[in-house]
C-alpha cells in the first residue's frame, strides 16, 4: 500500500481527527468524495461523553484479548449423492471455536443459573437453502483440544441428487447455554460436482485445477471403505493419520530444488512437481516430494497434467534409484511413514504401491469470524459478523482517509484506530469510509516522538460489539528535514508561542502512514 502523509494544521493540539481541523470548504470537499462523486451517507461518531466511556472498554478488549473467534474449515467441492447413497462431505465440514473470550464468565444480566454444567455453546450446521429439518442439519458436539481450542465436526452431511444447485454454502447456528442465539455463520462457497474427474485437465479450464499457494487436504481410504477413512494432520508437533481431525495444508511449488522431472507451468500444481506440504497451523513441513498420479494403485512416473479435485495422488520423495522404485508418503495406522516400492514389471514407467500410499487431494477453504462481547449492552445475536478484506489509503497533508472494503458492512459500525474511534462514513455493505486520527491522539508526548506508532484497526457496532481485525496502521516519523525545511529541535521550557506553533507543525507533517496485516 502507497503510504499518505499524516499532515495537520497549525492549530494548537486538541481535535482527534484531521477532519474537525477543517474548515467549511474543506470539509465540504471530502464528504463529496476525492474523486468528486456523491458518497452515500455521512460522517458519523459518537458523542463526547460516550467515547469516553467506549474507550476505556476499547483500551480493556485490546489489552486483556478477550475475543471469541469462530472458524469454519471445509473443502471447495462437495461430490452430489444418488438415490439413497449418501456421499458424505469429505473431509467433513469442522467449526473450531477460539480465544479467551469464550471462557470469560458471562456480564451483568446474563449469568448462567447456578449449578450449570456442560458445553456453554452448542452448533447446529446444515446447507443453505435448506429447511432445516433434522435430517438436514446435524447437531454439533464440541469438545476441548489440548490446545484449548474447541473442536466440532459434522460428519454426515451430504447433498442429494433432488438438489439442483451448482454451488452452496454451509450454515452454522451457535446457540449459548440457556437457549440465547449467538449468531449464524456462513462458509465460503461450495461448488458441486457429480464424480471426480477422469479427463486430462485443461488450463484453458481451471475450476477444477489446484495451483500452488492453495490450501489442501489429504485423505486415504483403504479398500474404498467410509470407516478407514484417515486424513493427514499434525498433532503434538508431528504428522500423523487420523480418524478424527483433518489439517489444511499450503501446497507450494518448491523452488529452492529442480529435481521435479517437469517445470512448473503457470503457477498450477501438475503431476512430476516438487512440492511442499505446509501445516496452515503450525507451519510444520514435510521435506520437498514429487507428487505423482496414481491409477489402478501404480504410481504414473511419466505424466505432467495438472492435478485435480479428488485426484488420487502419492508422494515420491526425491534422491532415489532411477526406474521404478523409490520411497513414497505412506501412513500405518496413525503414524506416518515411508513406503518403499517397487518397479513395475511390465511398464517402466510405473511404480507399485501399497493402499496406505494412494491419498485422495482436495482444495479447502476457510472462513474465521471474530468478536467480543465484553462490551455489548445487548442480547441480539452478533452476526452478521463484519470481515474485512483490504484498507485502501488515501490523501495527505490535511486529510487522510481509510477506507475498509470487506462483507457485512452496515450503518451501525464504527471504526476505530487502537482506543481512539474515527469519524465514519458508511457507503454499502461492503465498504465503509473513516478518516484517520491525527497522531496526536494516541499520547500527550506525541511531539517528541520519533518512533513509529502502531495501531490495531477494529469495528465496534451500536450496541458496543467488538470486532477486531487482522490489520492494523503505522505512523512512521521521518527522521530526516527535506529541503528547506527547519530542524526541530526540542524547544526549552519557556519557548514562545512561535516556536512552538513551528514545531508543532514539522512534527505532524512528517509522520507518515502505512497500512500493514
Amino acid at each position: 500500500m502507497d503510504p499518505g502523509g499524516a499532515a495537520g494544521s497549525s492549530e494548537p493540539p486538541g481535535p482527534l481527527t484531521h477532519l474537525s481541523l477543517q474548515d467549511g470548504s474543506e470539509a465540504a470537499r471530502l464528504q463529496s468524495g476525492a474523486d468528486g462523486r456523491s458518497l452515500p451517507g455521512s460522517w458519523t461518531s459518537s458523542s463526547p461523553e460516550r467515547a469516553t466511556e467506549l474507550r476505556e472498554g476499547v483500551r480493556s478488549c485490546l489489552q486483556q484479548q478477550c475475543e471469541q473467534t469462530v472458524r469454519i474449515l471445509h473443502a471447495k467441492v462437495a461430490q452430489k449423492s444418488y438415490g439413497n447413497e449418501k456421499r458424505f462431505f469429505c473431509p467433513p465440514p469442522c467449526v473450531y471455536l477460539t480465544g479467551p473470550g469464550w471462557r470469560v464468565k458471562p456480564a451483568q444480566g446474563q449469568a448462567h443459573q447456578a449449578g450449570d454444567i456442560g458445553p456453554t455453546v452448542c452448533g447446529y450446521m446444515g446447507l443453505d437453502g435448506a429447511s432445516g429439518s433434522a435430517t438436514e442439519t446435524q447437531k454439533l458436539h464440541f469438545e476441548e483440544q489440548p490446545d484449548s481450542r474447541e473442536f466440532g465436526c459434522a460428519k454426515t452431511l451430504y447433498i442429494s441428487d433432488a438438489d439442483k444447485r451448482k454451488h452452496f454454502r454451509l450454515v452454522l447456528r451457535l446457540v449459548l447455554r440457556g437457549g440465547r442465539e449467538l449468531g449464524t455463520f456462513h462458509s465460503r462457497l461450495i461448488k458441486v460436482i457429480s464424480k471426480p474427474s477422469q479427463k486430462k485437465q485443461s488450463l484453458k479450464n481451471t475450476d477444477l485445477c489446484i495451483s500452488s499457494g492453495s490450501k489442501v487436504s489429504l485423505f486415504n481410504r483403504l479398500r474404498s471403505q467410509t470407516v478407514s477413512t484417515r486424513y493427514l494432520s499434525v498433532e503434538d508437533g508431528a504428522f500423523v493419520a487420523s480418524a478424527r481431525q483433518w489439517a489444511a495444508f499450503t501446497l507450494r511449488l518448491d523452488e529452492h530444488c529442480s529435481q521435479g522431472d517437469f517445470p512448473p507451468r503457470e503457477g498450477y500444481i501438475r503431476y512430476g512437481s516438487l512440492v511442499q506440504l505446509v501445516c496452515t497451523v503450525t507451519g510444520i513441513t514435510l521435506p520437498p516430494m514429487i507428487i505423482r498420479k496414481v491409477a489402478k494403485q501404480c504410481a504414473l512416473l511419466h505424466v505432467d497434467e495438472p492435478i485435480s479435485q479428488l485426484h488420487k495422488c502419492a508422494f515420491q520423495f526425491p534422491g532415489g534409484p532411477p526406474g521404478g522404485g523409490g520411497t513414497y508418503l505412506c501412513l500405518a495406522t496413525e503414524k506416518v511413514e515411508q513406503f518403499q516400492a517397487s518397479p513395475c514389471p511390465k511398464e517402466e514407467n510405473r511404480a507399485l504401491l501399497n493402499d496406505s500410499s494412494c491419498w485422495t487431494i482436495i482444495g479447502t477453504e476457510s472462513v474465521e469470524f471474530a468478536f467480543s462481547t465484553r462490551l455489548a449492552c445487548t442480547r441480539e445475536p452478533v452476526t452478521p459478523v463484519p470481515l474485512i478484506c483490504t484498507l485502501e489509503l488515501s490523501g495527505g497533508g490535511h486529510v487522510a482517509t481509510l477506507e475498509l472494503h470487506g462483507e457485512n458492512f452496515h450503518a451501525g459500525l464504527k471504526v476505530w484506530f487502537g482506543d481512539v474511534e474515527a469519524e465514519t462514513m458508511y457507503r454499502s455493505p461492503r465498504s465503509l469510509v473513516c478518516v484517520v486520527p491525527d497522531v496526536m491522539a494516541f499520547g500527550s508526548d506525541w511531539r517528541w516522538l520519533r518512533t513509529p506508532i502502531t495501531v490495531p484497526v477494529s469495528l465496534v457496532r451500536a450496541d458496543r460489539l467488538f470486532y477486531p481485525s487482522a490489520f492494523s496502521l503505522t505512523y512512521t516519523p521521518e527522521y530526516s528535514a527535506g529541503p528547506g525545511q527547519p530542524s526541530a529541535p526540542k524547544p526549552a521550557a519557556d519557548a514562545d508561542a512561535l516556536l512552538e506553533s513551528i514545531h508543532h507543525e514539522f512534527t505532524r507533517t512528517n509522520f507518515h502512514l502505512f497500512v500493514q496485516t
